[in-house]
């Protein structure tokens, strides 16, 4: 495996979310945050939004190579290395039981993944991520996805409680706790370690080690990044998939189902998909709100940059 670079040089310009004022430096001016700040930077986005309502201008794709909950992947019709990722404008939670249309979520996972991507490939990280083709399309190399989610954990939180309840809450992991699971819906993903991984004839054990190292690399490029708007990356999921030459890279998508995400540090504030897991019951007016979420998300993940 060729060498890792996890420090990108800090850029200047950040919007903070976790203070009371919201200041943008390409306008010079502030923002006083309210309960109904997610709605008042809506009104910012909202313009933008109103002008990409078109439909996007769809290349010629080969056959669909694989299907998932949330996007579709086809053959590129000329060059064998490459694929289309298509996102759809689905939301799931456990393990796919619940399930609701989200309108838009297919641009904002494009963008919020393009954008993420583009930050890893500038950090030198491998990753399948070519180009983004429009508004719900990614250009990717074709990959062979290991059936495995690495997920990566800066504070415990979530279900890292209930298999650890000896575990406060917010307790903060230095170095990063790298975790593996297995893709198994009707199992409920259950965890494994490297010698699952290796009996399945998944990977070798140097492999192992080296897909921790980059997961790790991948947190913390994203982590420095959300910093600099000053919001708290909290863990993260990731997965890898093999390319034509067998080469192990980072795939699939990173988006707002990802990670959990809390401005400033404050749980009660969380931006992500967390808030949907959390719903007894979906309503229109829910739906609405995890929608701002996402939306707000996308647009902050054009704004992020390397950090220190």
């Amino acid at each position: 495996m060729t060498g890792i670079r996890c420090h990108p040089e800090r850029s200047e310009g950040s919007v903070a979310l976790g203070s009371e004022m919201l200041r943008c430096a390409q306008h010079d001016s502030a923002v006083t945050l309210t309960d109904s700040w997610i709605n008042l930077l809506m009104t910012i986005i909202a313009p933008k939004e109103q002008q990409m309502i078109d439909q996007p201008q769809l290349p010629h794709f080969g056959t669909v190579l694989a299907e998932g909950k949330t996007k579709l992947i086809y053959a590129h019709p000329e060059d064998e290395s490459l694929a289309y990722m298509v996102n759809k404008d689905q939301i799931t939670a456990g393990d796919g039981v619940r399930r609701n249309e989200l309108v838009g979520k297919s641009r904002w996972s494009t963008i919020t993944t393009a954008n993420v991507f583009r930050l890893l490939n500038d950090a030198y990280i491998a990753t399948h991520f070519v180009e983004q083709i429009n508004d719900v399309t990614l250009l990717v190399r074709r990959c062979t996805m290991l059936p495995i989610e690495q997920v990566q954990r800066r504070i415990a939180t979530g279900s890292y409680l209930k298999r650890h309840p000896e575990v406060s809450e917010g307790t903060r992991f230095e170095p990063i706790l790298v975790e593996t699971f297995l893709k198994d819906d009707a199992h409920h993903d259950p965890q494994i370690w490297p010698e699952d991984i290796i009996g399945m004839g998944l990977a070798t054990l140097s492999e192992i080690e080296w897909m921790a190292q980059q997961g790790r690399c991948v947190f913390e490029t994203l982590e420095r990044a959300w910093a600099t708007v000053d919001v708290t990356l909290v863990d993260l999921k990731i997965e890898f998939g093999r390319d034509k030459r067998s080469d192990l890279m980072v795939a699939d998508v990173i988006d707002n189902d990802s990670w959990r995400l809390w401005p400033g540090g404050d749980k009660t504030r969380m931006l992500d998909k967390q808030v949907y897991r959390n719903l007894q019951t979906v309503t229109e007016q829910d739906m609405q709100g995890i929608a701002d979420r996402y939306a707000l998300v996308a647009d902050l993940t054009g704004k992020l940059k390397p950090g220190m």
